[in-house]
């Protein structure tokens, strides 16, 4: 795996990235965060596996509608 992370525009040599996977990497962040705010799938409060699985398609499920 590369890290497809841009320098920033003040150092000296400037690194070349993916910005296609750039893209793709702040859409895959973008939607945890929004996922981490529903307060059930943050702090996991289901002990089972199957249950907090449910809920974090539950809570894509309300992202998505």
């Amino acid at each position: 795996m590369q890290a497809v992370i841009p320098t920033r525009s003040d150092q000296p040599r400037l690194r070349t990235f993916r910005h296609a996977a750039y893209r793709k990497r702040c859409r895959v962040e973008c939607l945890f965060n929004r996922l981490k705010q529903n307060r059930r799938v943050a702090t996991r409060y289901e002990k089972r596996a199957a249950n907090y699985l449910a809920m974090v398609l539950i809570a894509a499920i309300r992202l998505w509608i």
